[in-house]
């Protein structure tokens, strides 16, 4: 077994025992991403989901770990006022090649190209989080960068995967977990769960770092 298939194969494993982590306030996910839900179930952490209606506007020249910082405060502050008394988790991810963002293809031929620039290559794909408790005026953003390489692909071999319809809502025109584009991948080097789109152990550490007067305690 190769280094990236024990990777997703310990992440289709993930799991969390009961009390191995508690907020003491509820928690919302300002994202309708599924993948980002599918995590926290995992983790087993009660939250809610509220998506957010942010602009998601990035000045020109924005580095990408700052474009993602700025992309899921701006989703978290669109939801926060809402939820006073909760944290409310932002979250981000783009995928980046040659210094170009890859986003979400707006159509097959578009999914087509972005499979063709990444077969064979290495990329980043960057995700960011953001923490807000209203109720308190706290807000931390974060990010993680993973490099994740591409075997060579064949035409037949992209255009089967696109007729899936899969790549669609996805940056960059793949998905790691749970999808045929995890073929694909030969390596990676960083954080499997920032390439799902919500890197645990940083948003973990987040928590621990500056809001852990809202952890309950454990054990």
């Amino acid at each position: 077994m190769t280094a990236a298939s024990k990777v997703a194969y310990l992440a289709g494993r993930l799991y969390f025992p009961p009390g191995m982590l508690h907020l003491r306030v509820p928690l919302v996910l300002a994202s309708q991403s599924p993948r980002r839900r599918q995590l926290l179930e995992r983790l087993r952490i009660p939250f809610s989901v509220h998506p957010s209606d942010a602009e998601e506007v990035i000045p020109a020249g924005t580095s990408p770990a700052d474009a993602v910082r700025l992309l899921a405060r701006q989703k978290a502050d669109a939801v926060a006022p809402s939820y006073p008394e909760a944290l409310t988790l932002g979250a981000d991810t783009i995928v980046v090649l040659d210094d170009t963002v890859l986003g979400k293809p707006d159509d097959e031929d578009e999914a087509m190209a972005m499979l063709g620039r990444l077969s064979g290559r290495s990329h980043t794909v960057f995700t960011g989080i953001a923490l807000v408790h209203a109720g308190t005026d706290r807000t931390v953003a974060a990010f993680e960068s993973t490099e994740v390489t591409f075997a060579p692909l064949r035409p037949a071999e992209i255009a089967s995967y696109v007729r899936t319809g899969s790549p669609m809502d996805k940056a960059g025109g793949y998905g790691i977990q749970d999808d045929a584009g995890a073929l694909f991948i030969e390596g990676v080097s960083g954080d499997y769960y920032n390439v799902v789109g919500l890197p645990l152990h940083r948003f973990y550490r987040t928590l621990r770092d500056h809001f852990s007067d809202l952890l309950a305690p454990t054990g």
